[in-house]
């Protein structure tokens, strides 16, 4: 088999415009070109990789908050409390309930070797930032 290389991660979205503005607002992504499919949708520029984003209206089996050992997709930071403190002043929080759609997972010395924090999209896909040594 020839070299692979994650080029995109596809999620989808009960309502287009709201995920547009969480992954602008919140997590700074650029909108790439799409083609005209049938389905609406949006990409974004990830670094050299992409997150595309389709409209479902059935939405996602998730129905419970952030759990980090769901399935998730990971974006590398070379700022981790940086990317805590963006977060934080959008008013996500490690303080809130359980089940908040802006609840914090903080692991700053877990398991893993690295910091990592764990939310959720507003379709409750859950995110993880890291900084992994490099």
């Amino acid at each position: 088999m020839t070299k692979l290389g994650l080029h995109h991660v596809a999620i989808i979205t009960t309502d287009l415009d709201r995920s547009a503005v969480f992954y602008e607002s919140v997590l700074g992504f650029t909108r790439l070109q799409r083609p005209p499919f049938k389905t609406a949708g949006i990409w974004f520029a990830v670094g050299a990789l992409q997150l595309h984003v389709i409209e479902y209206p059935i939405g996602t089996f998730r129905k419970e908050g952030v759990n980090s050992d769901d399935v998730h997709f990971a974006l590398r930071t070379d700022d981790f409390e940086a990317s805590l403190a963006g977060l934080e002043a959008k008013g996500f929080s490690a303080d809130l309930p359980e089940g908040h759609p802006q609840k914090l997972i903080v692991k700053r010395t877990g398991l893993a070797g690295f910091p990592q924090v764990f939310f959720c999209d507003p379709d409750r896909h859950i995110i993880e930032i890291n900084q992994p040594p490099l």
